[in-house]
């Protein structure tokens, strides 16, 4: 998997408001209603990151989850990442 340029990366930020990109990744913080919400996005965030064999560093303190997506395999961002960030978006804010 190739890392992505600068502009490559804001171009693909576009499409995924709620994300910056600093410090080598892609970054994002999620508010839900309560711990009970934020953890329940988690886990089927965990099951989308199994699926696609690529894991986020993350953290979450009562209902706001703070991620952070990088490929360390390549030593920074890849098109792997905005696919996971994607299916995160999918699980955060889906489409109605």
């Amino acid at each position: 998997m190739d890392k992505l340029s600068e502009q490559d990366i804001e171009k693909k930020l576009l499409r995924y408001p709620d994300w910056e990109y600093f410090d080598n990744a892609i970054h994002a913080e999620f508010e839900f209603e309560n711990f009970r919400d934020c953890f329940s996005a988690m886990s089927r965030i965990a099951f989308e990151c199994e699926a696609l064999n690529h894991h986020p560093n993350w953290s979450n303190v009562y209902n706001v989850l703070t991620i952070s997506l990088s490929t360390h395999d390549a030593d920074g961002v890849t098109n792997k990442d905005f696919k996971l960030a994607e299916a995160i978006e999918n699980i955060v804010e889906p489409v109605e």
